[in-house]
């Protein structure tokens, strides 16, 4: 008999117990009954006070119908999802991911407090929040959602965590707010989703006009800012997403006239501009592709800002109720950016309604409710690409493989964004798809598929990872994913809100030391 005797061993397994049981609605007595042992034992269990054998954990499993731990890569978040059935009821879409990490590099430009309201509590934030702590912002959560960021007087660049920058690619936000504070700083390279060669080119042509040099060093970009005003029209190479925020964020601080053209006017460019505006900044033409900006010398205001809701979580739980063949309804969604998707998918058959459009929290965003209808979707004519907004939008392209191999035909995906994100759609062949890469941007999906479990290592991309759970959902049996990481960087509790909705997803927390 193995006995795990390590107090932080049994205290977290007890928790996890204790979690199991009441989400099971079960007390202290009825685990004991059921266990032919007595309600003390299990209390002292549930408080990390009793010494617990595998062969217990395996009954308390066995009792709880889930498996409290697993053998796999210390410290991960693993999901065992019991598949086939259909999903029912309402789901509200949370505060943007995109939106929310743009925001935080954001609050840098404020001297004051910045309070953003309904954030989205997921892994991306968290590393950009831990990098503002080791350099001297404050943060508070409260009310759940809401967070509270109070910057020093000046910040200890030289105190950053360079473990939590390195694993975010949105740490090269940091160079427009940071450019106007400091003549000299140090940025590590940036990481996020395994999807490729991402170049920051753009970012540097972008920003030298505003006097911004950088080198690259082995690991690290090396800033030096001497700033000025930018004397032409900044064209953007590229009608990038974070490209577009970066150059915002520099000229929010240029006391002057920016003009950009090519612009993204992307959802979470737009939530930047509308909070830029609270902060005195003044900006036209938010919505289209050409901006101008009359930036401030100085931004010292208590500011609270609420975030608009995300257009790719809405467009994950619509593929969900296509490929489970249901009926629900996504609450909040931000309508406008989701357009051509509903578009595209009404030429498959997709059914659905629509609510009247009501404004989003920050009194600018349009949001409606969609109610989608079981339906028998077809291949669609044309090949299914995206495009910059208003176009399909890139992050929302993988939902189409899935809701593919639900459709009866052949589609033709073509993911020309990145190099490597359509291979990881090919995990939907482990779950009987029929998935053909012709080449690293392309593949085919033909369908109807006779959906069937398997167990997948959760692949490093975010949306290429959802997908394959919302498969798993579909397919009756067990399935598994191990270490979901990476879409906990984009979601917060997702199994658990699916489970609101009909899902069987249990949450398996590994042990760590």
């Amino acid at each position: 008999m193995v006995v795990m005797e390590t107090a932080p061993y049994k205290s977290k397994i007890g928790t996890l117990i204790q979690e199991t049981r009441q989400a099971r609605g079960l007390t202290q007595s009825q685990l004991a009954q059921a266990l032919n042992t007595s309600q003390s034992a299990i209390n002292r269990i549930e408080k990390g006070g009793q010494n617990i054998s595998l062969e217990m954990l395996a009954r308390i499993s066995d009792v709880l119908s889930s498996q409290i731990i697993s053998l796999n890569q210390p410290g991960s978040i693993n999901f065992r999802v019991e598949g086939g059935y259909q999903l029912s009821g309402s789901i509200d879409v949370k505060t943007s991911k995109n939106a929310a990490v743009a925001l935080l590099c954001a609050s840098l430009l404020n001297r004051g407090t910045t309070t953003f309201k309904h954030v989205a509590r997921i892994e991306e934030v968290n590393r950009i929040l831990e990098v503002l702590n080791s350099i001297g912002v404050k943060s508070r959560w409260f009310n759940d959602n809401d967070l509270e960021l109070i910057p020093p007087a000046r910040l200890k660049l030289e105190n950053m965590d360079i473990e939590a920058a390195k694993k975010t690619r949105s740490i090269i936000m940091f160079l427009g707010p940071l450019m106007h504070r400091y003549k000299n700083f140090r940025l590590p390279y940036a990481g996020g989703c395994t999807l490729g060669e991402r170049t920051v080119e753009p970012h540097m042509d972008g920003l030298k006009p505003f006097g911004l040099q950088v080198d690259t060093v082995t690991g690290y970009y090396d800033a030096k800012s001497n700033t000025v005003q930018p004397e032409k029209t900044i064209v953007l190479s590229e009608r990038g997403d974070t490209v577009t925020e970066n150059i915002i964020m520099a000229a929010a601080l240029n006391d002057g006239v920016t003009v950009i053209h090519n612009a993204s006017p992307n959802y979470m460019v737009q939530d930047l501009c509308f909070f830029l505006e609270k902060l005195g900044v003044k900006i036209d033409g938010i919505g289209t592709t050409r901006l101008t900006i009359k930036g401030v010398h100085d931004i010292n205001k208590n500011v609270e800002y609420y975030p608009s809701e995300d257009p790719i979580e809405a467009m994950s739980f619509i593929a969900a109720a296509i490929v489970t063949k249901s009926e629900i309804t996504v609450r909040r969604a931000p309508i406008e950016f989701l357009e051509v998707e509903l578009k595209t998918l009404e030429t498959m058959g997709f059914e659905y309604e629509l609510s009247k459009i009501y404004a989003a929290n920050n009194g600018r965003t349009q949001l409606v409710d969609i109610t989608t209808k079981v339906s028998e979707l077809h291949a669609p004519v044309d090949k299914i690409h995206p495009l910059p907004f208003p176009g399909l939008n890139i992050d929302n392209l993988p939902f189409f493989a899935v809701i593919a191999a639900t459709a009866k035909g052949r589609t033709l995906i073509h993911d020309w964004v990145y190099e490597n994100r359509a291979i990881y759609l090919i995990e939907l062949t482990k779950l009987n798809a029929n998935v053909q890469l012709l080449d690293p941007h392309r593949l085919y999906v033909e369908g109807p598929t006779k959906w069937k479990p398997a167990e997948i290592v959760t692949p490093p991309a975010l949306r290429p990872a959802v997908v394959l759970l919302l498969a798993m959902l579909a397919a009756p049996g067990v399935s598994s994913m191990r270490n979901v990481y990476s879409i906990n960087r984009g979601y917060e509790d997702l199994a658990n809100r699916l489970n609101t909705l009909g899902a069987h997803i249990t949450v398996l927390r590994d042990i760590a030391e």
